[in-house]
């Protein structure tokens, strides 16, 4: 209970406690104000859903220039404030890997709102700039309160500080308001590689959100002296590598910002974002109700002495254009805050030679006390090891049966995500009891041993006294086991230089050193003694404060990303996202309850352990089968998307129509059956039986009606694709298409790369995707295009094709071919009737949720087939 307790108030005094707010007055002409600031967020917000193309995006745009030029006009007589409204030209941004791969993102006719402050009379400072930068644009299904409406009201309130600061700077702050980063970061990349400005910027800091207000925490940075300056600063630090470990391994699938400014800038920089209730990310719910008071101050005082500070000092410019020299790679460093309070940084050079000689030592006290215990102490050694094998299993394995089973017992497969903390009674319950389970048949193995052990060495002891002493012997041999669990882990995480292996050092050195303190003794004659109570509160002490609050995070932020785990609607098990919860959960059990646990077997309370765990699961079982607590809310929303689709695949197989029906399919894990209660008149039919390919996102699953689709588009907004010709050269074939999207300023084009083996896009002339570097996944390559009103719709398409295609060369076919050479997707952003009825009858828990790759609310599908 201690425990639990314990490590939950770590996690509110890290996490919760946001400052105070303060208005303009309280702030002062210099400060930061967070009243200020939610005026510029509640504007925004007010708008609607503001993605590239939209007349609300121009709005937004347009406030944001009004703000700036009035912080232009305010700022300090010394300050020098050049404000721009940059029309992007079109550009290309191919990314190295990660969620980019396989895909060519192309972009048009961007706006983007550019502040730069420079002090007047240091004309060196115009050549050295700190960038700070975040998106106005939202995606088309929210109105962007938290992302990132939020930030960009962080950066105007920040501009008019930094304005009155600014005649004291060494290096000027450049505040770019970019657009298009909800479409695969175009407006970072528009900015990075169009602007007269992007050869100045030394230093890049990019804002976002990942959720909604709470700790806006540094979960990126690349060099030691850039963190350790935001240490040194930051008022009420939030930093976590642990988070950047997660998000550079790619289990979480998004991007930032920063990425564009890391590798095609070549940039140092941090990285900030909010991960409060990260379940309303990209859906309706991204409102200002819930940004919490103290959010937008938390983050603004953190940026605003950094920018200060960073701004002032030669050294951390010098550092800067030596770190874009030279590369961040020498200079990483380990990073994390205590309780909010403050803030670690230090080397990745010198954490991996500590953690080799940690490593080293422990390798030889284990060595040295198993070569003094003989073969009885290797066999007990592993015997205990064995314990955390049976632990692991066991925890893992009850679990993971809950969470396959839930789906057939409540109405939803994902029943908690409403309610997060009903997965301690789920999951932590038998997790906990699966651990014990585990632990308890190693350590009657490991008593049978020592019982045998004693028999032969002490062969005079009284069995009463043999028992207690065999009992007390296994229960610390498995406390230690603890020591070989975490040891392993910090030789892995130090081998793969892994930056949050730090964690695994503290939970294997303090409850190590409680154990030397107060129970380890130099005569290895003298009989066991029964595990002292402070030893377990000196152990738990440093490891509960450190971490206990971070787990607890991650764990929230990957229950808030079951709303949309299934990237292709369908595509995996209804049990999966609780299956990953399940495991997460059971894992961190099985490693922080390690020491604990080994408390309990002999002090008479298992059947009471168990009882009660049995009764906390019982609970929640009944909370969630029962319909008492639901699944979803009005503010925790299940991923439910309507698309009214127009389909000409099959036009050039014979039909002279195209196809029209609405679509009905969710990113979270889970049939339909509840949303289609109120839509049984319009005619659903569900099921596996026809999956439909919006070009690289395909609904596995899904329902579809064809009743009343006839209405709301025309046959004039049906992209053309069009053979222009077909030609072979020297035996190779080039093919040069001609796509017309019509109005669309926003599309997808997938292209076979199992027959084609290059191919290069013109407009109007201009060459934007030249031969070569072209990545696939499952055989296609992909073309995204997003822009504004201006962007261009007409565009030439040269394919080369592989030597070894089937079709490299003209021939007549027999026989009719499905598969296609081309398939494009073109999204309009209108509600159609048949879509507006569909919205309003389902139910107030479903919200639709955006993506770069999701279709809006009309789409047009066509293709080409292979043998053109």
């Amino acid at each position: 209970m201690v425990f639990l307790h314990g490590s939950w108030s770590v996690y509110r005094f890290q996490f919760a406690n946001l400052p105070l707010p303060l208005d303009a007055e309280q702030a002062g002409k210099r400060g930061f104000s967070e009243a200020s600031a939610l005026e510029h967020v509640k504007y925004l917000a007010a708008l609607g859903p503001h993605p590239v193309g939209s007349d609300s995006i121009d709005l937004a745009v347009q406030y944001v220039y009004a703000v700036a030029d009035k912080i232009k006009k305010t700022a300090h007589w010394d300050v020098d404030v050049q404000l721009e409204l940059f029309h992007t030209d079109i550009g290309a941004n191919r990314m190295a890997g990660g969620l980019f791969n396989g895909k060519t993102m192309l972009y048009s006719n961007l706006k983007h709102v550019i502040l730069r402050v420079v002090p007047k009379y240091l004309p060196e400072a115009e050549d050295n700039l700190i960038l700070v930068s975040s998106h106005i644009d939202t995606v088309s299904t929210t109105e962007g309160a938290g992302d990132c409406s939020s930030c960009v009201g962080v950066m105007l309130e920040l501009a008019r500080g930094v304005a009155q600061w600014a005649h004291g700077f060494k290096s000027g702050v450049l505040f770019l308001f970019n657009t298009g980063e909800e479409e695969g970061l175009d407006g970072a990349h528009s900015f990075i590689t169009q602007h007269r400005w992007r050869n100045s910027v030394r230093f890049a800091i990019d804002l976002e959100a990942m959720g909604i207000s709470g700790k806006s925490t540094l979960f990126q940075g690349t060099d030691h002296w850039a963190l350790e300056s935001f240490a040194s600063v930051a008022k009420y630090p939030s930093a976590q590598i642990a988070s950047q470990d997660v998000f550079q391994s790619g289990a979480i699938k998004s991007a930032t910002d920063f990425q564009i400014y890391q590798e095609v800038g070549g940039l140092p920089g941090l990285d900030f974002a909010y991960t409060d209730r990260t379940s309303v990310y990209h859906t309706k719910n991204d409102k200002m109700k819930h940004l919490k008071p103290g959010s937008l101050q938390h983050i603004g005082e953190n940026m605003l002495a950094f920018l200060l500070h960073a701004a002032a000092s030669p050294k951390f410019m010098k550092d800067a254009i030596q770190a874009k020299q030279e590369g961040a790679e020498k200079t990483k460093a380990v990073f994390f805050d205590i309780l909010g309070k403050y803030m670690v940084v230090y080397p990745q050079r010198l954490a991996t030679m500590f953690h080799n000689s940690i490593i080293f030592q422990s390798l030889l006290i284990w060595g040295t006390s198993l070569l003094m215990g003989g073969r009885a102490g290797l066999v007990s050694f592993g015997i205990s090891c064995l314990g955390i094998v049976l632990m692991l299993i066991s925890s893992v394995t009850l679990s993971v049966v809950v969470a396959i089973a839930l789906p057939h017992i409540c109405s939803f497969p994902v029943t908690f995500v409403a309610h997060p903390w009903l997965v301690v009674g789920l999951f932590g319950s038998p997790a906990l009891l699966g651990a014990f389970i585990g632990q308890h048949i190693g350590f009657i193995i490991l008593k049978r041993h020592l019982k045998h052990v004693y028999s032969i060495t002490k062969p005079g002891l009284a069995h009463n006294m043999l028992e207690h002493i065999v009992n007390l012997e296994a229960e610390r041999w498995i406390f230690k086991s603890g020591f070989v669990q975490w040891l392993i882990v910090l030789i892995l995480g130090t081998y793969l230089k892994v930056g949050s292996s730090y964690i695994a050092l503290i939970w294997l050195v303090s409850p190590a050193f409680a154990y030397g303190l107060m129970e380890a003794t130099l005569s290895p004659a003298r009989s066991p003694k029964q595990l002292k109570v402070i030893t377990l509160v000196l152990a738990l002490a440093a490891p509960v404060v450190s971490s206990a609050g971070l787990v607890i995070r991650m764990v929230d932020v990957i229950i808030g990303s079951i709303v949309r785990i299934d990237r292709n609607p369908g595509g995996l098990p209804d049990w999966l996202g609780n299956v990953v919860v399940s495991v997460a959960i059971a894992i961190v059990i099985c490693f922080t309850f390690v020491y604990l646990l080994s408390y309990v077997h002999i002090s008479g309370a298992k059947r009471t352990l168990g009882f009660l765990l049995c009764i906390f699961f019982g609970l929640a079982l009944a909370l969630v089968s029962s319909g008492i607590l639901p699944a979803f809310t009005e503010d925790i929303a299940r991923s439910v998307n309507v698309v009214h689709v127009v389909d000409t695949t099959t036009v050039n197989s014979g039909n002279t129509e195209p196809s029209s029906y609405v679509t009905l399919f969710s990113n979270t894990p889970g049939k339909l059956t509840k949303e289609l209660v109120d839509l049984r008149d319009e005619e659903f039919s569900c099921g596996r039986n026809r999956a439909i390919d919006f070009v690289t996102f395909t609904m596995k699953y899904g329902c579809l009606s064809y009743e009343g689709t006839n209405t709301g588009w025309s046959k004039s907004e049906v992209p053309v694709l069009s053979l222009k010709s077909d030609s072979v050269t020297n035996d190779a074939r080039q093919t040069i298409i001609s796509v017309d999207t019509k109005s669309s300023t926003r599309w997808s084009l997938a292209i076979n790369k199992q027959e084609i083996d290059d191919f290069t896009v013109h407009v109007d002339s201009e060459n934007l995707v030249p031969l070569g570097n072209k990545s696939e996944i499952d055989g296609w390559h992909t073309i995204q295009f997003a822009g504004g009103k201006d962007s261009p719709t007409k565009f030439q398409l040269t394919l080369f094709w592989a030597s070894n295609s089937k079709d490299a060369f003209p021939k007549q076919v027999e026989s009719e071919d499905h598969s296609f050479l081309l398939k494009l997707r073109t999204d309009v952003n209108r509600v159609t009737p048949k879509v507006g009825r569909v919205l309003e009858k389902l139910p107030g828990w479903c919200a639709p949720f955006g993506k770069s790759t999701s279709p809006y609310t009309l789409a047009f599908l066509t293709a080409l087939p292979v043998n053109i």
